[in-house]
Formats: C-alpha cells, structure tokens, sequence
C-alpha cells in the first residue's frame, strides 16, 4: 500500500509542476497540443477541444507539448501566432517558470498547513522512544537527557555534529562501524553516565549516527508564524539541494547523491510510519523538484529560462544551433546526475555505486 502512495505523491508533484506550465500556456494565448503524465509510449490518451492528455509507460516525469517549441517546427497559418517561440521572451518565461513556481507552492502550502495545524517542533537533548535502534538501543534509554558527546554539549545540532565527526576506515559502507567510539554522557535520573558507543554509517543520510533521535518539544502556531517557519524550512532546503547537486563535483561526497529510487524509498518508509512526516518529506521533494529544474541548463526549465532572458539582453533571437549544443551539454549532465543518483541507490540495496573505489 505505501507503494502505491508513493507512486501516487510523484504522480501528484508531476501533475501540479506541468500543469503550472499548461494553465499559463493557455492563459498567454499558446497552443497546448499534449498534456501526458510520463514518457511515451503513451498508454492511454483523450482529445479534448485541441489538446491531447495522455498517461505515459515511462513513469519519469511528464510534459507539455506546445506548439511550436521548436523554431524549424512547421505550423499551419492558423497556429504560427500562437506558437512557442513567436511569444516575447517574457511570456515563454512565465510559461517555464509557472511548472517549479507549483512545485514551491505546493511545498509551501503543505508546510503552513502541518506548522499552523500542528505547531511547530524544537528538539530537545531527550533521547526519544520512537527511532531508538542499534547500536544506541544496547545502552541508552528513553528519557536519557544527552549532556555531551566526547566532551562537546549544548544544542541537539551540536551533538550531532559531533557523532557525525566519527568515521569509518577507508570509503564507507552503509553500516560500517566508525574506527573510534564516541564517549555519550548522559543523565538518567539524577545520575550522571557515559557510554563508549561506535557511530555507523549510514549511507541515506551520508554521515555517521548513533540509532536515536532527539524528542521534540512542540509550541503552538498562527498563521503567521506557520508562514515564517515554513519559509524557514523552505530556505533551508534550498540551500541543502544546491549544495547536494555540487557533490556531483566532489568524488568524497558524491555517494550521497540519490535518486529517484532512493528518495521513493524514503518515503515510502515515512508513509508506512508517519503521515505527517509522508507529508514533510512530499514538500521538501517537490521543492527540491523545483529548485533543480531551476538550474540553468536546457533540457531544464531554468535553461529555458535563461536562453529566453539572454534572448530579451541580446535584442534578437538565439540561434537554434547554441541552443542545441547547450542542450547537449545539459542532457549529458541531467543524465550524468541521475546515473550516479541511481548507482548511489543500488549501492545502498547491494553492491558498491557511483564513487571512489
């Protein structure tokens, strides 16, 4: 069942980011000949009045197919005016940004809910009784306050920080035991202990961790205040998800990359688990969607967004031939993103991945 919830939140975010593309299309005056959910070959399909929508057998992704995108494209007289590229740079701008401008207010409105109808949350240094596991479950308990790690204290970000500085041997292995043990400190009524526990690996976070999670100390919300943490959050994601495609770059860090496989799996756990968790983990991957189609590079929104902008600085139209090859370029590293997004995924399941032996 949580498959299925899974495929239907995707589905969802992909419906939402075309359809954005598809209302300001129409709104602008443009031709929309198909509206498909997934990649051809299509499966099952509709005319109503002069578009298509159609359901695709490739469950990557969808499109909208509007008139004319291709400047070489041949178009009855009826349609030229209306078609892609006869638009003023500025229409096919909003036409693009529509598709990431639903994605983030999708994301922003699932966080205002949850925040406003269930307030917002502060971790405490109280070891929590949900998420405890190895090896943390052999010694700490619930309601253990964690004082320090290795002698560092203070805020539970601290704390985390300091686990995560041990590391395993070498390259690391999803469960692989770091070379040294953290020395834990906590209070349990009244008393101080501390414990020698070795952090593991765990290869979807990309750090080491413990197997415990910190509570949380709920504090109601407004409106307001629901709006200004979400947008908080939403911030906070967007400089995550720049900074995880620059891994693509980094050989040491690359293994954390994941994709589509990896991040299906991730919710599907917090369906099974949690729905309100189901909900944040949908809005930070529809952000995420919209910040990395964003990027500057065709086939990508943002690379449709920026030749368009380039077009309107220069006075004149872009030769289709630039735009082909940077199209090119862009294809290749998309590709290149999501073969090494697969891997990391495959790795974590079984084998090895994408990186450095």
């Amino acid at each position: 069942m949580s498959w299925v919830l899974t495929i239907a939140g995707f589905a969802a975010l992909i419906v939402l980011h075309e359809f954005g593309h598809f209302a300001v299309a129409k709104a602008v005056g443009m031709r929309v000949e198909r509206f498909a959910l997934f990649f051809p070959p299509l499966l099952f399909k509709v005319r109503r009045g002069e578009t298509e929508y159609g359901i695709g057998a490739i469950p990557l992704g969808g499109y909208v197919r509007i008139s004319g995108m291709n400047p070489h494209e041949e178009l009855p007289p009826d349609v030229e005016p209306r078609a892609y590229f006869r638009q003023p740079p500025w229409k096919r701008i909003v036409v693009i940004a529509a598709g990431p401008a639903m994605n983030i207010l999708v994301a922003f409105l699932i966080l205002w809910g949850l925040y406003w109808a269930n307030g917002t949350a502060q971790a405490t240094s109280t070891v929590a009784k949900q998420g405890l596991a190895p090896p943390a479950s052999a010694v700490l308990r619930p309601g253990d306050r964690i004082v320090a790690v290795d002698g560092h204290g203070g805020s539970p970000q601290t704390i985390h920080d300091a686990i995560a500085r041990h590391r395993c041997a070498g390259t690391p292995r999803d469960g692989c035991v770091a070379t040294t043990p953290a020395r834990v400190t906590v209070r349990r009524a009244g008393r101080l202990l501390t414990f020698e526990i070795r952090p593991r690996y765990d290869a979807t976070l990309g750090y080491t961790r413990l197997g415990f999670t910190f509570g949380t100390k709920t504090t109601p919300a407004g409106p307001l205040r629901a709006a200004h943490v979400s947008l908080d959050s939403m911030w906070r994601v967007t400089k995550g998800t720049v900074l995880a495609v620059g891994r693509i770059f980094n050989p040491q860090q690359r293994r954390q990359i994941s994709g589509v496989v990896g991040t299906s799996k991730v919710l599907q756990q917090e369906i099974h688990y949690d729905a309100t968790q189901a909900l944040v983990v949908l809005a930070i991957i529809s952000l995420s969607l919209a910040i990395v189609n964003l990027f500057p590079f065709l086939p990508l929104d943002g690379g449709h967004i920026f030749w368009a902008v380039a077009e309107k600085v220069r006075g004149r139209a872009i030769p289709f031939s630039v735009l082909e090859r940077a199209g090119v370029v862009g294809f290749l590293l998309v590709i290149l993103l999501f073969v090494i997004g697969l891997s990391n995924d495959i790795d974590r399941l079984r084998g090895s991945g994408f990186g450095p032996r």
